[in-house]
């Protein structure tokens, strides 16, 4: 049972929350297309903040998004935890982009798979059952017509996150469900995941905790070796 503020910041979507005992009690984002966190996030933190009538030492811990993401906004958010972190003496908890987006989607049968852009045809993904598990690990690939068929075959595959735009001109499968709005991570759903991870005192290191980045892209065919 705590108090938490939630930040998020891994896409163009600026995103602060506050939540208690696991419930949403205070949420400001903006999502005006441009990284504008630099000037909005320290702003929103205060204004949830006042929102739900609290102070900085009313916080019990505070969460951030940990990545995949862009390199700009995710390096903002987390030295803005950190440095809150250090000088509010509050323990730090992470998680996962590609979870909290997945967690915008209920459904009672399929597969969830959270895209974030990155460049060209690649995206970051992650796929989760329709429990919000991940039952395959954070990838950096390249969208090909076969992406995802494993899934595919079983059953509906429902693609969420602005990443989905690049399946859907790729991918024809007829178990595609594709959301007519783009989504973007929010700390809203960050809010039950930092409660869980707090319950167990799943911290981080202040000091050394850095973005999961994943940069690094591969192709669905290796390169040939001569």
């Amino acid at each position: 049972m705590a108090i938490i503020l939630n930040i998020e910041t891994a896409t163009t979507n600026c995103s602060v929350s506050i939540g208690k005992d696991g419930k949403l009690i205070a949420l400001k984002e903006i999502n005006d297309g441009g990284y504008s966190h630099a000037e909005n996030l320290h702003v929103f933190i205060k204004e949830a903040l006042k929102d739900a009538s609290l102070s900085f030492n009313d916080i019990d811990a505070i969460a951030v998004s940990k990545g995949p993401g862009s390199y700009t906004g995710l390096r903002i958010g987390v030295s803005t935890v950190k440095g809150l972190c250090f000088s509010l003496e509050k323990p730090l908890i992470s998680i996962p982009t590609l979870s909290s987006l997945a967690l915008q989607l209920e459904i009672e049968n399929g597969t969830v798979v959270s895209l974030l852009d990155a460049r060209r045809m690649e995206v970051y993904s992650a796929v989760f059952d329709h429990e919000h598990i991940q039952i395959r690990d954070t990838q950096a690939e390249i969208i090909t017509p076969e992406s995802f068929s494993e899934f595919l075959k079983r059953g509906k595959v429902y693609f969420i996150g602005n990443g989905a735009n690049k399946c859907k001109d790729v991918i024809m499968h007829t178990n595609t469900v594709f959301q007519e709005e783009t989504s973007f991570p929010s700390a809203r759903e960050m809010v039950s995941l930092a409660e869980t991870k707090y319950k167990i005192s799943d911290f981080e290191d202040v000091a050394y905790f850095e973005p999961y980045y994943l940069k690094d892209f591969v192709t669905t065919k290796p390169k040939s070796k001569h």
